[in-house]
């Protein structure tokens, strides 16, 4: 029985095909389709709207040499909210809760975030892994921990990511059997976990839109180190 709870983070196949590919670009047909006119109904209007907020938001600690790197980053944050969100819907598979996907999409951001330093600023950018004012005799293990915390960067990026969504999951799955397994026999019990699965629910929806914000905000981040 505990084997299938895991089951739901499997990745779905039909007739030996992966269907991971159909779950990532789903969300694409929820974005507005090219037409000769910037708004045709309020609801383009509201996903125009929706959209440059979360540039502005994005765009607020980088400078103007940064704000190059804005159509990828606002499209990366559209992208993982509409999977994160879309994953809480019954009978759905979230691909964000793989860590393969989730390390392939931060690993190539940050080395790209690195070699944009190094090829515009190599000195500021190696400067970052010695502290100014360092006593001589800690210079070596200093260089040693700032070199091993840069290169886990994308590591953490994609666990944190994977790990919330994953124990999110876990926990609505276990409450909502558990509501299941008490309707027979405590109803009382039963209505009270179910109130708890509400409202776990919609904790989980903002941890879905909260996790996709901060994995885009840590890439800009690491971006201004490096510009």
């Amino acid at each position: 029985m505990n084997l299938s709870f895991f089951d739901q983070f499997s990745s779905p196949s039909l007739l030996g095909i992966p269907l991971i590919l159909i779950a990532m670009t789903f969300p694409a047909l929820l974005l507005p389709s090219l037409d000769n006119r910037w708004i045709t109904n309020r609801l383009s209007a509201l996903q125009l709207w929706f959209i440059n907020l979360i540039t502005k938001q994005l765009m607020i600690p980088l400078n103007k040499k940064g704000h190059k790197w804005a159509l990828i980053l606002t499209s990366l944050m559209i992208f993982l909210l509409l999977i994160n969100l879309l994953g809480l819907l019954p009978y759905t598979f979230t691909p964000t809760t793989q860590l393969s996907m989730n390390l392939a999409l931060a690993f190539p951001l940050w080395l790209a975030t690195l070699l944009t330093g190094l090829r515009n600023q190599p000195s500021a950018s190696l400067g970052h892994l010695l502290p100014e004012g360092t006593p001589t005799p800690l210079i070596p293990a200093l260089i040693l921990i700032e070199t091993t915390s840069l290169l886990i960067r994308p590591v953490a990026l994609g666990v944190r990511l994977t790990a919330n969504l994953t124990a999110g999951h876990l926990l609505i799955q276990l409450i909502s059997t558990a509501t299941t397994a008490l309707f027979s026999t405590m109803p009382a019990v039963s209505l009270l976990t179910l109130l708890v699965l509400f409202l776990l629910t919609i904790l989980e929806v903002a941890v879905a839109m909260i996790q996709a914000y901060v994995f885009v905000l840590l890439l800009s981040l690491y971006l201004q180190e490096n510009i």
